[in-house]
Order: structure tokens, then C-alpha cells, then sequence
């Protein structure tokens, strides 16, 4: 039976390194569904919250997330997207090509070890749902270890059934997602308008001065920096700066028919994001401070909410995971992908069993956004660019290179500029990943034309300027 399974699992063809077939190309519900069930997340239930005790005003956050998310959906549609379906290859072997072996493992094991902590949140937070039947006393967010071996079950069950999940490939993980996104859209609108009344909700008008004077005040907690307008708008945008800027979403887009399925990512940002961290900010107000997601799903929708808390958390980490067993599996082509997975999904379930990197979500994410930003621009510059001012694109794969240095300077020389800005400047590390680009961008030109000085001067290799 083991050989059988193995074998099965074995013939799973997720194309590491070719091109997507015609044949396996998936349409537009595919998409629409994977993007709104990934970014319906349960962590939208810690996101929400810390908008409002970092004292985001009612005014600024709708309009600040009606912005963000529309930047982050272009983002997608026309930077990201059209490479996608233009190479369809996953972004690891596509950054391969371009930036050497050697260089490219480097960056797959930071790329995965982000994954694997983002997948970890989510599992850590479907978990506080899953225990709740049972009675397990569960970690508060800002509680740095697991406090019972209850937990530590739960977490390892919950990160066992999505690592099966991730392993099964992008078909069943797109399939899972477009069953549960639209029952959890639901139950995340029918909480939000079921503790209404306790608020004092009763109409439009009555909403919006609760909204102002009690859930989104524009006071902060103590302890806690005073969010704007513009904290909110680039957070919106930049959240899910690697999947789009950063191109980690080459590895899902690349099985769209059409450049144009990139705007399917409005059904993540503006269902996932928009409504669930409104949503989730109103429960916060009506739970009397209970911050841990289980519960506040559990108090004001019951089961469906706790359920739908444990899905949400699923149906975020099944792609993430999937994701990561990708990056590192690019670092060893001989071992299948499903086994890389399997081990990519232990890291990730043993790092759900500490709470506090829920807590610390937001900085997470800007962070993680950040460190793989220049590696999607240089992918962006190279795609585009190179081949119009007489530069190689691909120029690893085309001189038989494992270290692209421009690529290598670029990568690290960009993230020492932004830390030193945000470290030495006082400038927020939301802000950062619009001025990181322009300046990956100008770095990795300057340097490909110093770097590649020797093959024009040799004339070595007569191969087209957009060799792929």
C-alpha cells in the first residue's frame, strides 16, 4: 500500500522546470476561487484587530484600503501576471535562469523559511479554532510558548491535514479553496452584522458614528504607534508585496489562460481583506477585548464560526505551504516534490506552536514582503528591460553561470539601503517597499552593464538579446 501511495504521489506533475503545458492551463473560477479563499484568511482576524489598537481613524481605513487594494490588484494584473503566462515557470526556476544556481538556492531557502513562518500563522490560528470543542487552554497572542500539551495536538493535527493538502499538487488545493471561499465569505459577513446591535448598529447612519466613536476611534492603545491614511494604504498594498511584486505568484499564475485572470486577485483583496478586516475589527469591538481568533469567531457566529476560522486558516496555508515545498524542491530537482513538502510542512507546523508569531503578523509581513521585493524586480527588469537597451535576459542560463554577481549585489545592497532607511531614518518599514524597487530597479541595470561588459567585448555568443 505504501509503494502504491508513493507512486501515485510520485506521478504528480507539477512542471519544476518547463514550461506548464496548453493542456493543464486552468480558466478564471480557478483563480477567483484560490485567491479568495487564500486571503480569507483567519489571520484577517489578527490583522483587523491591530488596525484598531494601533488607532487607525474610521475615515482613514476604508479609504486607505479602498487605495492599497486597488494598487495591490494592478500589482498583480500587470506586473506579475503577464511574465507569468508569457514564461509559465515557476518563480524559482525562472529566477534560476537569470541569477545562477548557487544564488538562487540562497534565496529559495530565505523565500521558504518566510513561507514556512506565514503558512505557521495560519495554522496557529486555525488551531485556536479547533480547540475550542474541546475545551484546550490555548496560548494568548502575546505568549511566546505553547502552554499545554492540548495545544501542541491540536497545531501538529491541523498542520498534518494542510501539509496533505499542499502535498496533492495546485489542482486540489485550487479545488478546496473554491469550495469553502464562498461559505466563508458568508459566515464572515453574518458575524460581523450579527453583533451589530450589541454595538448599538442599526442603520447606515448609526454605523458609521459607532464606526468613528467606538470601533475605529483614531486612538491608540497605549504601547501601541499611531496608524494613518498612508500606514493603511501601503500596508494594503505592500501585504502581499512578495506574491506580486516580489512575482512568488509566477508559480500560480502561470497556469492562467490569460494574462488578464491577474485581476482575479480583487476577489482576495476586496472579500479577503477589505471586508474581513472591517469585519473582524467589529467583532473585536463587540468581544470586550478578546483578541484570540477562535473565540471571537466562537462568541458571535458559534461553530460556523469557529469552523469557518479553522477553513480560513486551511485555505491560506495550503497555497503557502505549496509555495515553499516549491523553493526548496528547486534547490534539490532529484527529490520529489511531495517529499520536500511533507518536510517543509513539519517546519511549518512546529513554528504555529508559538503564538507570538501571530502577534507580530504585521511587521512580519511588511518584513517578509521586503526581503524578496528585489528579487521580483530584478525578474521585472530582466523580463522587459534588459533586452531594450542590448542586455542579456537570462544571463546565468546563457553563459552557463551558477552566480549572477549583478543579481547578488543588487539583492543584498537593496535590503542593507532599506533597513538603513528604516533603522537610521525613522521611516516605517511599510513605506519602504516603493523607494526598495526604484532603487533594485537602478542597481540591477547599472551593474548588468558592468557585468555583462565582458561577453558584449568577447562577442563570444551569438544567441538573441531575449533568449529564454
Amino acid at each position: 500500500m505504501k509503494k502504491t501511495l508513493a507512486t501515485q504521489l510520485d506521478s504528480i506533475n507539477e512542471y519544476e522546470r518547463e514550461p506548464v503545458p496548453e493542456s493543464k492551463l486552468k480558466g478564471l473560477k480557478s483563480f477567483v476561487g484560490m485567491y479568495a479563499g487564500e486571503h480569507t484568511a483567519g489571520t484577517e482576524f489578527v490583522i483587523g484587530p491591530l488596525f484598531v489598537v494601533h488607532g487607525v481613524s474610521a475615515s482613514d481605513l476604508f479609504l486607505g484600503l479602498l487605495v492599497g487594494n486597488i494598487l495591490a490588484v494592478l500589482s498583480w494584473a500587470f506586473l506579475c501576471a503577464p511574465i507569468a503566462v508569457k514564461a509559465r515557470l515557476t518563480l524559482y526556476y525562472q529566477l534560476e535562469k537569470i541569477c545562477g544556481r548557487y544564488l538562487v538556492s540562497g534565496y529559495n531557502i530565505v523565500n521558504a523559511l518566510m513561507f514556512c513562518f506565514l503558512a505557521g500563522s495560519m495554522i496557529a490560528v486555525a488551531a485556536t479554532a479547533v480547540g475550542i470543542p474541546f475545551n484546550i487552554a490555548m496560548p494568548g497572542l502575546d505568549d511566546m510558548y505553547p502552554n499545554s500539551i492540548g495545544w501542541v495536538v491540536t497545531v501538529m493535527f491541523v498542520g498534518t491535514v494542510i501539509t496533505a493538502v499542499a502535498i496533492l499538487g495546485y489542482e486540489q488545493i485550487s479545488k478546496f479553496a473554491n469550495v469553502c471561499a464562498p461559505w466563508m465569505i458568508l459566515v464572515f459577513v453574518a458575524a460581523a452584522f450579527a453583533v451589530m446591535p450589541q454595538l448599538g448598529i442599526t442603520s447606515l447612519e448609526s454605523f458609521w458614528e459607532v464606526a468613528q466613536t467606538t470601533i475605529w476611534n483614531g486612538v491608540p492603545v497605549a504601547g501601541f504607534s499611531k496608524f494613518t491614511f498612508w500606514h493603511v494604504t501601503f500596508f494594503a498594498w505592500f501585504a502581499n508585496m512578495a506574491m506580486h511584486i516580489g512575482m512568488g505568484d509566477l508559480s500560480i499564475l502561470r497556469y492562467a489562460r490569460k494574462w488578464q485572470y491577474g485581476f482575479a486577485s480583487a476577489a482576495g483583496m476586496f472579500i479577503g481583506h477589505v471586508m474581513a478586516w472591517i469585519a473582524s475589527g467589529i467583532l473585536v469591538a463587540a468581544a470586550s477585548g478578546e483578541v484570540t481568533p477562535g473565540p471571537i469567531a466562537y462568541s458571535s457566529a458559534g461553530i460556523a464560526g469557529a469552523f469557518c476560522v479553522m477553513i480560513a486558516g486551511w485555505t491560506t496555508a495550503n497555497p503557502t505551504i505549496y509555495r515553499a515545498g516549491l523553493a526548496i524542491q528547486s534547490i534539490v530537482p532529484s527529490v520529489k516534490r511531495w517529499k520536500v513538502t511533507m518536510v517543509v510542512g513539519l517546519v511549518t507546523t512546529i513554528a504555529a506552536l508559538f503564538p507570538a508569531l501571530v502577534m507580530r503578523l504585521l511587521d512580519f509581513v511588511a518584513l517578509y514582503g521586503l526581503v524578496l521585493m528585489p528579487m521580483g524586480t530584478i525578474i521585472f527588469i530582466d523580463f522587459y528591460v534588459l533586452p531594450k537597451i542590448g542586455l542579456r535576459s537570462n544571463y546565468a542560463s546563457v553563459v552557463k553561470s551558477s552566480f549572477n554577481l549583478a543579481a547578488g549585489i543588487t539583492w543584498i545592497a537593496t535590503l542593507v539601503l532599506c533597513l538603513f532607511l528604516n533603522y537610521y531614518q525613522g521611516i516605517d518599514i511599510f513605506f519602504l517597499g516603493l523607494p526598495g524597487w526604484f532603487i533594485a530597479a537602478a542597481l540591477y541595470i547599472g551593474l548588468s552593464k558592468v557585468y555583462q561588459q565582458k561577453l558584449v567585448e568577447k562577442q563570444e555568443m551569438k544567441i538573441p538579446a531575449n533568449s529564454l
